[in-house]
């Protein structure tokens, strides 16, 4: 097993990805249980998929499709979190037309560009062993501005995770607070699409968060936790793609949606066996 991890560490690529793993995973960790404590999936995936018209008008410009994503990541979280804010009785509509909106002009300005095309479907599906010392550059900044953002703003942030009514009765920024929160979102939505792809970025965002808020209920907490399992599900995913020569993306994420539904019955049982004692 040591001379199998060995040789994993030899590789240049590996490495690479390694890297790249353990910097989505402080993201995630992070940004993952904002989402999942403010209820915001749903704008995640939106984002997600509004992000493939960034790739697709960039490459038709002959422009770096990462640079593409990360504008229509920008702008759709911008306009998903205003949306949200201002008319929240018609949000997820408009979320929705803005999510279809995206995936149709990506996929419009790629039937019209012209060439081979193969190396977008990385965007969709994710290729987190063709990582570039740009990718991981860009992994860095996200990663350090998001934990500089935790850090400064915990306090606030916790307040409008559990109660929004309370904050702005409080007077703190919600909006400014909630808007930058979607611009993060937007931005770790452009790295985690380099190890997952656009297709599965919502499902790396949320499921270690998800996890371990079944356990926990303190945000610092659940962050770390949150980011750990992002951690050991990245790594393990990884390595058990390169043995068995499957899709890292693919097998990342598989490896998630078990550990959840392992986790969410091992926590419906204990519920359970704690209420028979109870009723005892």
């Amino acid at each position: 097993m040591f001379e199998f991890l060995a040789q994993i560490w030899a590789l240049p690529f590996m490495r690479g990805a390694i890297y790249a793993g353990i910097l989505v995973s402080i993201v995630a960790g992070i940004v993952g249980t904002l989402v999942v404590l403010n209820r915001i999936v749903f704008i995640s995936g939106g984002i997600a998929h509004a992000a493939y018209g960034g790739v697709g008008l960039a490459y038709f410009l002959g422009l770096d499709p990462i640079l593409g994503a990360l504008g229509f990541s920008l702008l759709s979280s911008l306009t998903m979190g205003l949306v949200q804010q201002g008319k929240r009785q018609s949000a997820d509509t408009i979320i929705g037309v803005i999510w279809a909106l995206g995936m149709a002009l990506g996929i419009i300005f790629l039937s019209l560009s012209p060439g081979y095309k193969a190396d977008l479907m990385s965007y969709l599906f994710g290729s987190i062993l063709a990582v570039s010392a740009l990718d991981l550059q860009l992994m860095m900044a996200v990663a350090v501005l998001v934990t500089v953002f935790a850090a400064l703003f915990y306090r606030p942030l916790l307040a409008i995770s559990f109660d929004e009514t309370f904050s702005r009765v409080r007077n703190l920024p919600v909006t400014a607070l909630y808007l930058t929160m979607i611009v993060l979102i937007g931005l770790s939505v452009v790295i985690a699409m380099r190890v997952v792809g656009l297709i599965l970025v919502i499902a790396l965002l949320t499921i270690p968060a998800a996890i371990a808020s079944l356990f926990l209920r303190d945000m610092r907490e659940i962050m770390f936790l949150a980011g750990f399992l992002a951690l050991v599900f990245t790594l393990s995913g990884l390595v058990a793609a390169f043995a068995l020569d499957l899709p890292a993306g693919a097998v990342i994420i598989l490896i998630m949606g078990l550990a959840y539904l392992a986790a969410y019955a091992l926590q419906t049982l204990g519920q359970r066996r704690k209420a028979r004692l109870t009723t005892a």
